[in-house]
């Protein structure tokens, strides 16, 4: 089990197709959602993920602030691959994230567009929904808010 947290220039080519394959996989394949993943944010954005024996079993990414929001920075793809789920990786994940965050960036407050199904799951890291309902590529999302003390 190995966690890193790599810039877009950083990644080679093995950690960055294997991170667009957990994506695509995941928000293309498994929710059969066509959209256009490549969105010109990645390289941009600090890339966070887990590997187990190699692979990838969770994965976020760390958009600036005044890249997506003007006033926060953003959190994006959140993802633990189906053979890895139940294990808390998706807690864990997003707790570190938001610790870079916090470390890195000296920002407290992120905002999040969440699939609809998991705000309970977001609610327990301490975010709000800010947003009503909307459809996103046919599923439905919230936006969400975590303020900083």
């Amino acid at each position: 089990m190995h966690w890193q947290l790599k810039s877009f220039n950083e990644l080679t080519v093995q950690e960055l197709y294997g991170i667009l394959k957990a994506r695509t996989d995941i928000f293309v394949v498994e929710q059969e959602c066509p959209y256009p993943e490549l969105d010109n944010y990645d390289q941009k954005s600090l890339h966070y993920y887990l590997t187990v024996e190699g692979e990838i079993a969770a994965y976020v990414r760390l958009l600036p602030k005044g890249l997506v929001y003007k006033e926060t920075p953003a959190i994006g793809r959140v993802l633990v691959v189906e053979k890895f789920r139940s294990r808390g990786y998706a807690r864990e994940i997003m707790e570190n994230a938001l610790h870079i965050i916090d470390e890195k960036w000296q920002e407290s407050s992120v905002r999040i567009q969440a699939q609809a199904y998991l705000k309970g799951f977001y609610e327990s890291l301490g975010f709000q929904q800010i947003s009503s309902e909307y459809l996103e590529d046919g599923i439905p999302h919230i936006d969400m808010l975590l303020e900083g003390n």
